[in-house]
């Protein structure tokens, strides 16, 4: 099953993870340490970011490295873009 990107990032654990990615590339018992779930949990959540793009996952040795791909997220960054004028007039009509 082929995932878009805003299914990966409607989850905030996933959104969490996206940001441990953009500060480095990690393997999957790193990620795993971050969280208070399960190591299947989080394997679930890279699967979903993987098979939408958003990380990529590389296997050294015994390990699996993960790493964003944070091309993929500009789609959802142009769709929010968007309403950005729209939020700007509203935070200018609300201020005191």
């Amino acid at each position: 099953m082929r995932r878009d990107v805003y299914q990966a990032i409607a989850d905030t654990i996933r959104r969490d993870i996206i940001k441990l990615f953009m500060k480095d590339t990690m393997n999957i018992n790193d990620v795993a340490k971050n969280y208070e779930i399960s190591r299947p949990a989080v394997s679930k959540d890279l699967k979903i970011l993987n098979e939408c793009g958003i990380i990529n996952i590389n296997k050294k040795g015994r390990k699996r490295l993960c790493k964003v791909e944070p091309t993929m997220l500009k789609p959802a960054f142009t769709w929010i873009d968007q309403y950005k004028e729209n939020w700007n007039k509203q935070d200018k009509t609300n201020t005191p």
